[in-house]
């Protein structure tokens, strides 16, 4: 247990530390919540959808924490080629208390980044139905950031190109986002987009955050989040499994 709260920590701390990594991470987040909430807003309240920034903010908050959580991979990639993954290691623990440590910190990294994302939203005049539904809303934002964490381990323990590794998650990581219904409904898609739409793990995280946070949802909440554990469970052990066949 020492071994994941070392691990954890390690990942804050090295978030932290990154000031430019910090902003660059916000950046994003913020200018689509600004850009998109303003400039779509009074097309999207002529069309009768109502007020744009409270149907779009969850969306962007499940973006800002994929997006982060996923990178994380990355860190894995870089600790490879400097040989600090070589050193961590060779520590007399399981690599299973490692892995978990680092999907932990990297998970908490990326709930926070979403938590900060929600309090600039209320400035830009997002209003959540009910303040006693935010702490339900975090744990969605936890499950979605441990659920794309873990995917982004399990790349990058069996990826040593950094290259490499951006592409996949950029072939991956903006499909995913545009078919999870951060910036538009998907009730009048086509069908077949729908089906493939029902496949995108970060749609059922939007969605239940829309549930907690504005009161409307596209599926029931609790069919939300059960897929969404499910698959951060099987995604965990996937990644663990991987990374447990890392060789030195």
């Amino acid at each position: 247990m020492n071994a994941i709260y070392v691990m954890w920590m390690r990942q804050l701390k090295r978030y932290l530390r990154s000031k430019a990594r910090i902003v660059g991470s916000m950046a994003q987040p913020l200018l689509f919540l600004v850009a998109l909430g303003f400039g779509f807003g009074p097309i999207y309240a002529k069309a009768g959808g109502g007020n744009y920034i409270q149907f779009l903010t969850p969306g962007i908050i499940g973006m800002s924490i994929m997006f982060l959580a996923i990178f994380t991979g990355v860190d894995m990639i870089w600790d490879r080629e400097f040989g600090f993954l070589k050193e961590t290691l060779v520590a007399p623990v399981p690599r299973s208390q490692l892995v978990f440590g680092r999907m932990l910190g990297g998970a908490t990294v990326a709930t926070g980044q979403g938590i900060i994302v929600l309090l600039l939203s209320m400035v830009a005049g997002f209003r959540p139905v009910s303040i006693w539904q935010l702490p339900f809303a975090v744990m969605v934002m936890f499950l979605i950031a441990l659920l794309f964490t873990a995917f982004g381990t399990a790349i990058g323990s069996v990826m040593e190109d950094i290259h490499g590794f951006q592409l996949i998650t950029n072939f991956l990581v903006m499909p995913m986002f545009f078919l999870s219904g951060a910036l538009f409904p998907l009730d009048n898609l086509p069908t077949f987009v729908r089906y493939v739409a029902a496949c995108d793990p970060l749609f059922y995280g939007v969605d239940a955050m829309r549930s907690f946070l504005i009161g409307v949802a596209h599926m029931n909440v609790g069919l939300d989040i059960a897929i969404l554990a499910t698959i951060s469970f099987a995604l965990l052990g996937i990644g663990s499994w991987l990374f447990s066949r890392i060789e030195l």
